[in-house]
């Protein structure tokens, strides 16, 4: 629809009465305004205020005629709303950076604005997302560094701050002949009953470190540092980001946000319904409930989805459905519903250049309003509205009562506690109403405050129902005690769990099922926020889109933060991974393929990271470059969770060669010494916790010497000096660090020497000597050893390893299920050993966690590891093992003439 400037003149000046004078006291903003020419409209209203000495005058000018340009632009069709609230947002930032000037200009005459620094303002609410309205108060935070603030020398910093304070107030908001600029409202800033209008840098760190309440973080998810030393308002914004992006959950902040909203609604004054006097703003279904809706889901989601990270209320509906954590249709509408609110909303300040959001209390008033949005009525206006709100307000009360915990239900009282626990199941109900008491008493720290033992009162009666109701009740019990007494903060959690109920059963069964997770929870208890999200069951993506999940990093982020992130991004994918199998959701053997994609992705990210650090002090070396090949269950890209990775570091290129940094290396001592930082990058423990096991010992130089060797020596050692086993081991090899090129040669010496020619009879003599060593020094560890029991995947890998050797060709995936595969097609192996592999894999998997000793676990856990593996019942788990080890032993046979003894 083309700009109609004619028609938005007329109802400006019938309708509008500010508008109506200012195009008369403006004429020739109003005469390019009646050409249609916004942009040159819009232009002039920039230089209204040029030549103008008094620094107020000249913005009140500008004010007025940007106000009446982009009034006309709007009511025309001509100017979009987020060109309107951006262009009066960008206005606020000059305005006030101007204000800052004059303001120490007045005690330094001398000041060069063209360096800021000292003193600088953060712009909230609308002004921190440009989305001002034409009425808007500014409500900035003004900040200073008492080092750096210019000031006179016998002026004591504090002082000279306030003073620029006051200066800025002053000459935004007095109120002349010529009107004002913005009223300015510093309520906002720490503390502001007691404290100065300007905040030390310091104390404002200290305030929001330590003391700062829940509507300030939702405040400052859309602040932006707008004016003065915007790059010291920037560094501290970044200073105080754990502040507003907790990355655990906090639904204690979503109650919060729920019961400010009803004191919102309950103080508003004006019709609760819409009708004369209703208020757009703070009334049900209004704009404001449509920005809690997106804050809300940035509180809860924010810390661990950069991606929502944003200050605009229609580009932050937009992300939450690109994630999709709201659904598309409901994100658009409320969308939509906005941009009318705010639209209509600013008929209403156009009239007479005043914040208001209410209503006219009359019909007549109402229809005017209407007639300057060019609508036929003042009803057509009130019946858009009553579905708009009524739209709004449904869904912002299910996302509300969605997310706030309801009332705390009591523990039973002493007298009665153990009587309510036998009840519930618990074998030793005395014991356990013992220890409850002990826990309120004071003796787990999570629980000291107040507050968290009333949070605690609040799950306690559904908390003790899942435990006594888990699989074996007591060790959940204990592995709980055990997680609350590691918290030093506990309210998150119990917050988490009233929100959404259903994680209390899950974390039942974690804790009874499942060791490795339990344990994982008592050092992250926030490792359960990931999962009340939709894709909480679904299979991670490729490796590429895993290493861009990974390298999300903060701006400005150290290499040991890097380490750290990764670390909580990878335990979160594990953990959940770990979920799916205990609840059945996906295949092990998929979840065996998902976890190697993780390790690969964490190597990769981790490395280049390293790497990155390493060449600021050491350079790097012309030709040549770190290569890194994956063996065993790595190299096969089938991982457990108690997988080691089995890695060689390698590096290309001239061994003679010496770095070019500013403490330059020989290529040797070069690449060991950055492989050393890479294996510390991938095992050793943080505060996050560590990440994998890493074994070397398949080096060339082996398990005594330096961890990083040429591709060259590695070549010469295979072709000329490794044993059969170190062949054997070869056969599951994947390159996984290093350019395309360089993984591409690494590969081609791998390939080389597996079909190389060699004597069968000695092959498999040192096969089956090998094998006999090792069943002497690692015998199975239990019933459910499938990989070192007779008959179990060891055989399998020796059976398949000889013949890829043996036949030169046929076969030779480093996967094993895939080699398997490849040997049944070419007729070299039956088609019975792919289901023996698959069966045995998914086993050992699922078994990693819930039977770790590799004994058979408790009734619970057996029908978990049952439904992980996809059989009815234990019984026929068992004729299951049972045949895929009878198919290796006829395997055996069939590749040695041997018979491989199974025990029944």
């Amino acid at each position: 629809m083309s700009a109609d400037w004619t028609s938005a003149i007329d109802r400006a000046r019938a309708h509008a009465p500010f508008l109506a004078n200012a195009l008369d006291r403006l004429p020739a903003v109003t005469e390019l305004l009646q050409a249609g020419d916004g942009q040159a409209a819009l232009a002039l209203a920039r230089k209204a205020g040029e030549g103008v000495a008094d620094t107020a005058s000249a913005l009140r000018r500008e004010k007025q005629a940007l106000g009446l340009a982009l009034a006309i632009g709007d009511l025309a069709g001509a100017f979009p709303l987020l060109g309107v609230t951006g262009a009066l947002s960008a206005f606020a930032d000059r305005a006030l950076d101007t204000a800052i000037v004059a303001g120490i200009r007045r005690r330094v005459p001398d000041y060069d604005p063209a360096e800021p620094k000292g003193f600088f303002a953060l712009a909230l609410g609308k002004h921190g997302a440009g989305e001002l309205n034409y009425s808007s108060d500014i409500d900035p935070i003004l900040l200073f560094d008492p080092k750096l603030l210019p000031r006179r020398e016998r002026d004591e910093p504090g002082e000279a701050a306030q003073r620029v304070a006051r200066a800025v107030v002053e000459i935004l908001s007095h109120v002349g002949h010529e009107g004002y600029v913005f009223r300015v409202d510093l309520r906002l800033r720490p503390a502001s009953e007691v404290s100065p209008l300007a905040i030390p840098v310091e104390g404002a760190l200290s305030h929001y470190e330590s003391s700062a309440l829940t509507w300030e973080r939702a405040a400052f998810i859309r602040a932006r540092s707008c004016a003065g030393d915007v790059a010291a308002g920037e560094a501290f914004l970044a200073a105080i980001r754990p502040f507003v992006w907790r990355r655990s959950l906090d639904f204690g902040a979503i109650a919060e946000i729920g019961r400010l909203t009803a004191q919102i609604r309950a103080s508003t004054r004006g019709s609760p319904q819409v009708g004369p006097g209703f208020d757009l703003k703070k009334g049900r279904g209004g704009i404001r409930e449509i920005e809690f809706y997106a804050q809300t889901h940035q509180l809860i989601h924010g810390g661990r989805h950069p991606a929502l990270r944003l200050r605009g209320t229609r580009a932050t509906l937009d992300a939450l459905a690109e994630a999709g954590l709201v659904p598309a249709e409901e994100a658009r509408l409320l969308g939509e519903h906005y941009d009318r609110l705010r639209t209509i909303e600013h008929r209403l300040q156009m009239q007479h250049d005043q914040q208001t959001h209410s209503l006219p209390k009359t019909a007549e008033g109402i229809e005017a309003v209407a007639r300057l949005d060019g609508m036929a009525s003042g009803q057509a206006l009130l019946d858009e509205l009553t579905a708009i709100t009524e739209a709004v307000g449904e869904r912002y009360d299910t996302l509300i009562m969605a997310n706030t915990p309801t009332g705390a239900v009591a523990v039973p009282d002493q007298s009665t506690m153990p009587e309510d626990l036998e009840a519930l199941g618990f074998a030793d109900p005395a014991g356990v109403a013992q220890r409850i008491e002990g826990w309120l008493g004071g003796k787990v720290r999570a629980l000291r405050s107040d507050a968290a033992r009333a949070a605690f009162v609040a799950i306690a009666p559904d908390l003790l129902a899942a435990l006594a109701a888990a699989p074996e009740p007591d060790r959940a019990l204990a592995r709980w005690e055990q997680l609350l007494g590691n918290l030093p903060s506990a309210i998150n959690l119990f917050n988490l769990l009233q929100a959404r109920p259903a994680l209390i059963e899950m974390l039942a069964r974690i804790l009874g099922l499942a060791p490795p997770l339990a344990d994982a929870l008592a050092r992250r208890a926030d490792l359960l926020d990931p999962l009340i999200d939709a894709s909480a069951f679904d299979l991670p993506g490729s490796v590429a889109e895993l290493v861009a999940e990974l390298t999300r990093f903060e701006a400005g982020d150290d290499y040991e933060r890097k380490l750290d992130a990764v670390r909580r991004k990878v335990g979160e994918l594990r953990f959940k991974l770990g979920v799916q199998l205990i609840e059945g959701a996906n295949d092990p053997v998929a979840i065996g393929h998902a976890l190697a994609r993780i390790a690969e992705a964490a190597l990769v990210v981790l490395t280049d990271a390293t790497a990155e650090e390493f060449e600021g002090t050491h350079g790097h070396i012309a030709q040549s470059e770190m290569l890194i090949l994956g063996l065993g269950r790595m190299g096969g890209g089938v991982l457990t969770h108690a997988s080691d990775l089995d890695l060689v570091y390698l590096f290309s290129g001239d061994f003679r060669r010496e770095s070019d940094g500013r403490r330059p290396l020989g290529a040797t001592h070069y690449y060991n010494r950055l492989s050393q930082r890479a294996i510390s990058a991938l095992s050793v423990a943080t505060a996050q916790g560590a990440l994998f096991e890493v074994d070397t010992r398949l080096r060339p130089s082996g398990e005594q010497g330096p961890p990083a060797a040429s591709l060259e020596s590695f070549e010469t050692y295979q072709r000329e000096q490794a044993w059969t086993w170190e062949h054997m081991a070869l056969c599951r090899a994947r390159p996984l660090y290093g350019s395309p090129e360089g993984r591409a040669a690494l590969a081609e010496v791998v390939h080389a020497v597996l079909t190389a020619p060699r004597d069968a009879d000695k092959l498999r003599a040192d096969v089956l000597e090998m094998r006999e060593k090792m069943a002497r020094h690692k015998p199975p560890g239990g019933p459910l050893d499938v990989k070192l029991m007779r008959g179990g995947l060891v055989d399998l890998e020796f059976i398949v390893h000889f013949i890829q050797l043996r036949e030169r060709g046929p076969g030779l995936d480093p996967d094993l299920g895939e080699a398997v595969r490849g040997l049944a097609a070419a007729g070299l192996v039956d088609a019975a050993l792919v289901e023996a592999h698959d069966a045995l894999t998914r086993l050992l998997v699922a078994g990693r966690l819930l039977a770790p000793d590799a004994q058979v676990p408790g009734p619970a856990a057996r029908l978990a590891l049952v439904r992980a593996c996809g059989y009815g019942d234990w019984e026929a788990l068992e004729t299951g093992l049972a045949t895929a080890r009878r198919h290796i032993a006829d395997a055996w046979r069939a590749a040695f003439d041997e018979t491989l003894e199974i025990d029944a």
